[in-house]
C-alpha cells in the first residue's frame, strides 16, 4: 500500500462528502493530526497515513497512482 497525498486525501473527502471530523472518527486519527496533513505541516507517520488510507477505501474510495498524469481519487464502480 503506497502513500496518499494530502491532495488525494482532500479530493476523497470531497468525493464522500466527508467532514474531518467524520475521517477522524472512521480511521481513528485524531482531527488536528488530519488538517496538519492536509495541510502539508510536517510529517505524517506511515501507520496514521495507512489508517486514513484504509479508511476511505471502506467508504468506496480508489486511490489512482501517478502514472504520467499524477495522482489522483475516483470512487468504486458499485455492483
Amino acid at each position: 500500500m503506497s502513500a496518499i497525498s494530502p491532495a488525494q486525501s482532500r479530493a476523497a473527502r470531497g468525493l464522500l462528502d466527508w467532514s474531518r471530523d467524520r475521517l477522524s472518527a472512521e480511521c481513528g486519527v485524531a482531527k488536528r493530526t488530519i488538517v496538519r496533513f492536509e495541510a502539508e505541516e510536517g510529517e505524517t507517520r506511515a501507520s496514521t497515513l495507512a489508517a486514513i488510507r484504509a479508511a476511505l477505501e471502506t467508504a468506496g474510495v480508489e486511490f489512482i497512482a501517478e502514472n504520467g498524469g499524477g495522482p489522483g481519487v475516483r470512487l468504486r464502480k458499485l455492483g
